[in-house]
């Protein structure tokens, strides 16, 4: 059955504790959507009355927006997997959203199509900050690449995507790793490119909204040496419980090899070796993977434009306890 405006689909929302005028801008920008046949659950992280008190004010009633509360507090993460346990079986579709973004109202429509041929589909971005209306960006510019590079950097951004309901089969419950890398957009892209198929294209669909409570947002691509160290020591002494230089050292191969070896080794245990299309690209950041292999990939990525260069020179950082994990293989 073709993907198209009779498909019934669900827009999964994470929210929690939102700016109320960013939310809604947001909700009324799924409202207009062109494609109106969907469910918007709204999986409120605390303070599920007031939520679903405001969605029900600001949308006239709309029944399909539905609030769903919950008596304990997951975070972002675990807010999104909890949303997405809730979508029902008779979904043919899913769409991510963030609280706090402004969908163009053609954005369904122009992404759905695409799921005839793929598992997954995203759009790019005007990345926008509020307040001031101000234009950083006139594209997100993501690109489709390599499984292999997209394990390594992430291309897909949840908000900006549309994936099959039967995605979830295989995403679903999401894998733990503790450390900021953890994140749900790239998990279901990684799970979709490495079995039915992942596709970016140009069309830009949103207004991505940054703003100063932004949990996730557009990175800065030029970090300095000195905020890099500071970003690193901050996140060592949240994960690690402290800042030593074995604890740096072991916080940037968590940031780096940690949640992609999470993610590899996951994939291939639910679906099998023979389970996944792309035969070989995963294996570089597998558990015990071939030093050799995992620095041809990354170089290779690199080359290419697929990997950007801050983002390679995380993986340097992180080798050397990877070599050690290793017991020193370098073939």
């Amino acid at each position: 059955m073709p993907f198209d405006s009779r498909s019934f689909g669900i827009i999964a929302l994470a929210a929690y504790k939102p700016d109320w005028d960013l939310f809604r801008a947001q909700l009324l920008s799924i409202q207009a959507q062109t494609h109106t046949n969907f469910e918007c659950l709204i999986s409120a992280d605390g303070g599920h009355a007031e939520v679903q008190e405001f969605v029900a004010r600001e949308l006239n009633g709309d029944q399909r927006f539905k609030v769903l509360g919950f008596p304990d507090r997951l975070g972002f993460y675990g807010n999104f997997e909890r949303v997405l346990q809730h979508v029902p079986d008779n979904a043919e579709w899913v769409a991510l959203s963030d609280q706090d973004d402004s969908w163009y109202p053609a954005k369904i429509e122009t992404l759905l199509p695409h799921l005839d041929d793929v598992s997954l589909v995203a759009g790019q971005a005007r990345v926008v900050r509020r307040p001031g209306n101000e234009i950083v960006a006139e594209s997100t510019y993501r690109k489709d690449v390599s499984l292999g590079s997209l394990i390594a950097q992430n291309q897909v951004t949840g908000s900006l995507c549309l994936f099959r309901r039967d995605l979830l089969d295989l995403a679903l419950p999401f894998p733990r790793f503790a450390a900021i890398t953890q994140v749900h957009d790239h998990w279901l892209a990684v799970c979709a490119k490495a079995t039915g198929g992942a596709l970016i294209v140009d069309d830009i669909v949103q207004d991505y909204v940054q703003h100063a409570a932004n949990v996730l947002g557009e990175v800065e691509v030029r970090r300095s040496l000195a905020k890099s160290l500071e970003n690193v020591s901050a996140m060592s002494r949240k994960y690690r419980g402290g800042s030593g230089p074995l604890d740096l050292l072991r916080t940037a191969n968590d940031l780096s090899f940690g949640w992609r070896r999470t993610m590899a080794d996951e994939l291939v245990r639910r679906v099998g070796p023979a389970g996944v299309g792309v035969g070989g690209e995963l294996a570089p950041f597998e558990s015990g993977h071939s030093w050799a292999s995992t620095m041809r990939t990354l170089l290779s990525g690199l080359r290419r434009g697929e990997i950007a260069r801050p983002c390679f020179l995380e993986f340097v950082a992180g080798s050397p306890v990877e070599l050690f994990r290793a017991g020193g293989r370098k073939n």
